[in-house]
């Protein structure tokens, strides 16, 4: 419904309210109202801070824990390879070294990845979305990596109570003047009744970025067969993508994790990737053998600006008093509304108004784009 205040504005707010006997002197109120505005743009950054640091921390220990483990595993095969007499086994360990070696170093960036993807699986909900723009390269002109930018803003859940109503203002300045009032006598179809306006509370709330790029270069390959050691499989990958005749291309490099059946193709040219991506799977020759591996868009996700905020509402006020009402809810929310909007009693302009007689309800707040007035 409408934005939050922190609460750690709450002292600046009460010390304004404290002066309201300085009315006359307009160099004291300009000077309280600057004090305010500072105030305020530190504990924004405070807010931002603390959360760049939790997450930086939080992504430390997970990527510490994931490096420990690995080692550990990694220790465990390089002790069992010098028990064998073998050589090819002995080699076998010293690739995975080299490999575990490079997982380490972008396991950080993978965590960070992951752990975007599971906020928005989990937090956020379908959306429609439409294409603005895109950008093209100025050395070759043509089209290169597709880049997309959300902004989310998660819902406040707040649990309005039986014999409740909410009801939001244009004005901050109108919702205001409602608590201050207290308490309004309401006109009914079968008499009055006494309603009391207070301040809305809310939980606390994110908002953040998500940054995704589809690169034009690069493509994901899945579903890789375990059949041939490291290096080997890696040059079938790139002399099996390289071909012109069936949409492949000239290979920059392979990067192929036998342990997942994965890797990430890189292409000289961009165009590459668009050909092959026409179908979900793409034929793989070893040996005597073909095989069908899976291919998708390379994307990187990076999470950005994110900034936790928790505060009161400013536009909605919380009105109690209305147990034991016979009046139907949609009645009851046009008489409220007709009530509030007028300027005899104080009130302003109405947004949306919502009773809840017969049962509690749930109801969402998000951030407000709108200046306050």
């Amino acid at each position: 419904m409408d934005s939050t205040d922190p609460e750690s504005l709450k002292p600046v707010r009460d010390c304004l309210q404290d002066h309201t006997q300085l009315d006359d002197d307009p160099v004291e109120i300009k000077k309280l109202r600057e004090e305010l505005t500072l105030w305020r743009e530190k504990v924004a950054v405070a807010e931002r801070e603390k959360s760049q640091l939790l997450l930086e921390k939080l992504t430390a220990d997970e990527e510490k824990k994931k490096a420990e483990q690995e080692l550990a595993e990694l220790e465990e095969e390089i002790k069992g390879c010098k028990e064998r007499p073998h050589q090819e086994e002995k080699q076998r360990a010293n690739d995975k070294t080299g490999q575990q070696k490079l997982e380490r170093q972008s396991c950080g960036t993978d965590l960070q990845k992951n752990k975007v993807d599971l906020q928005i699986k989990e937090d956020i909900p379908e959306k429609d979305m439409k294409f603005t723009s895109f950008e093209i390269s100025k050395d070759d002109k043509r089209v290169l990596d597709i880049s997309c930018l959300f902004q989310v803003r998660a819902q406040i859940p707040y649990e309005l109570e039986e014999g409740q109503a909410l009801i939001t203002f244009e004005a901050e300045e109108v919702a205001q003047n409602m608590i201050k009032k207290g308490k309004h006598l309401v006109n009914l179809e079968n008499g009055t009744v006494e309603l009391e306006a207070k301040p809305v509370p809310l939980k606390t709330g994110v908002t953040f970025q998500v940054h995704v790029t589809v690169s034009q270069k690069k493509i994901n390959v899945s579903n890789i067969p375990k059949l041939l050691p490291r290096e080997q499989m890696r040059d079938k990958l790139e002399l099996s993508f390289c071909k012109s005749r069936k949409g492949g291309g000239e290979v920059k490099s392979v990067d192929y994790d036998p342990r997942s059946q994965t890797a990430v193709i890189t292409f000289l040219e961009a165009g590459v990737t668009e050909n092959i991506l026409r179908n979900k799977v793409y034929p793989l020759k070893t040996n005597e053998n073909c095989y069908e591996v899976t291919v998708s868009p390379y994307t990187e996700t990076r999470l950005e600006k994110f900034q936790v905020f928790e505060g009161i509402s400013r536009r909605t006020i919380l009105l109690t008093g209305l147990k034991d009402i016979q009046e139907e809810e949609e009645d009851l929310e046009d008489l409220i509304h007709i009530h509030f909007q007028k300027e005899r009693n104080g009130g302003g302009e109405v947004e949306v108004v919502k009773c809840a007689l017969k049962r509690p309800l749930t109801v969402y707040f998000e951030e407000d784009t709108q200046e306050s007035v």
